[in-house]
């Protein structure tokens, strides 16, 4: 694991593309998953990825140093009548793995990672959405610690409104094991 450099923002991006086909398939449209350029998603990453502390997006490598999954974290982003978690909370944005990864331990492992760099920076509670039809993301969130909140919003996306519920997990409380620095 390592935390991620501007250079990687390119390979970032092709992981996220290729799991929104992959995961979203049948939940968001396939004109609009077809359409995602990689290309044109790097310089968000390379901005995300030059973020001030307390953001930050960690890879994990293998021997090679081949990206296999990526997590972005920060402050929680404030929901406009949202007073249901103490200060200081903050926010899983984003964890994709390379769908060749899924289930070997990357997502987890990269979870790790950026759920103790969220306590580390002074975080008592972290919360995330997730798209209610996201069955296989819901269950890998349960399945590390998160719970889920019951508390629901419409993600809007290419003018198709997604419902989305909230998870949280006590920081003290989530699995932060130690992984190796450098594995998948």
């Amino acid at each position: 694991m390592r935390r991620a450099a501007a250079a990687d923002a390119a390979e970032i991006a092709r992981i996220n593309v290729n799991s929104w086909r992959r995961a979203y398939r049948g939940i968001v449209a396939d004109d609009f998953l077809d359409a995602m350029d990689p290309e044109q998603r790097v310089p968000g990453w390379e901005r995300w990825i030059a973020s001030p502390e307390p953001s930050a997006v960690f890879v994990t490598v293998d021997e090679t140093g081949r990206i296999g999954s990526y997590a972005g974290v920060g402050a929680a982003r404030p929901e406009e009548d949202d007073e249901d978690f103490p200060e200081p909370t903050g926010e899983l944005y984003a964890i994709y793995a390379d769908p060749d990864l899924w289930g070997t331990g990357a997502g987890g492992a990269v979870h790790r990672v950026a759920l103790r760099h969220l306590a580390e920076s002074g975080f008592t509670t972290a919360v995330l959405w997730v798209l209610d039809d996201n069955a296989l993301a819901r269950n890998f969130y349960r399945s590390q610690g998160w719970q889920d909140d019951d508390v629901h919003k419409d993600f809007e996306l290419n003018g198709k409104h997604l419902p989305e519920r909230r998870y949280s997990v006590d920081l003290s409380q989530a699995r932060l094991g130690v992984d190796h620095p450098n594995s998948v």
